[in-house]
């Protein structure tokens, strides 16, 4: 598995990595079993949160004698970021997790409480050894510039947002932000939520030309597309080995510039939108 640089972590992370959003409503077993056959395919990266209902628990034993291997990120609510809040979450999510750390944590999204009190609460977390680093998730360029301002210059880890063949919008200045100021870009549902292109769409017909050349599948080529810059990871979710094995396999793809090209022709960027849009 190929890994990046993961902003100022000092360690790199697997370029496709796991998602864990609606993993709980999935038959335990099976879900326990796709995360760690993801795990001995390289996909260390595992992101959850405490918004994802018992996806913790799931993960918790997906991962117990095999802590070592994992990159570890969770998420706090909003509304639970206070300084106080954000450590109790942390806490919170660690017992769920059964593991005495995170490698990253983030705020979720923006929300009511003030960064300087979040970021403060992450500090602490980290001093206490209880998180590893710390980031935020969709956040817009203005959200970034105050979080840059409360935070301190080589403080954020990364930022998790939307983005798939069909929502774009991190292109136009998000992506931009994070690999000026040296900050990992994770992308969350990289397959969309449930609108994948239909294999009557002329995009499908594109991606499942090149996935043909190289012996590879529509998903595969797609995975690929959003990994396709330095800076860019991505978390899809696999509901069986099978599908793990399936997600892994796109990291080893090579499209070429005129690849590349035609799928972007073929889901176009489109106008920047007045909010980055989010699940």
């Amino acid at each position: 598995m190929e890994r990046r640089p993961f902003g100022p972590v000092p360690r790199e992370i697997a370029v496709i990595g796991q998602g864990t959003w609606y993993i709980d409503d999935a038959h335990r077993p099976t879900a326990v079993a796709t995360l760690r056959r993801g795990l001995d395919l390289g996909m260390t990266h595992i992101d959850t949160g405490e918004m994802y209902g018992d996806a913790e628990t799931v993960v918790g034993e997906a991962i117990a004698e095999r802590r070592e291997e994992v990159f570890l990120v969770s998420k706090v609510l909003p509304s639970n970021a206070t300084r106080a809040g954000t450590v109790a979450a942390c806490e919170r999510s660690l017992a769920r997790l059964r593991t005495d750390r995170l490698d990253c944590y983030l705020l979720h999204w923006p929300g009511p409480h003030p960064l300087e009190d979040t970021f403060a609460g992450f500090e602490r977390l980290r001093e206490q050894g209880k998180i590893l680093s710390w980031g935020v998730s969709n956040f817009d360029v203005p959200d970034l510039d105050a979080a840059w301002k409360a935070g301190g210059e080589g403080r954020i880890a990364c930022n998790q947002v939307l983005y798939h063949l069909q929502e774009r919008a991190i292109e136009h200045a998000v992506l931009p932000w994070c690999e000026e100021h040296g900050i990992a870009t994770v992308a969350y549902s990289p397959f969309g939520h449930g609108s994948f292109p239909g294999p009557d769409t002329s995009g499908y017909r594109v991606l499942g030309e090149i996935a043909s050349s190289h012996g590879a599948t529509a998903r595969q080529v797609a995975l690929r597309f959003l990994v396709r810059r330095p800076s860019l990871l991505t978390i899809p979710k696999a509901s069986s080995p099978e599908h793990v094995a399936d997600n892994a396999a796109a990291a080893a793809l090579q499209p070429t510039e005129a690849e590349l090209a035609r799928i972007d022709a073929a889901f176009p960027l489109g106008s920047r939108p007045r909010r980055l849009p989010m699940l």
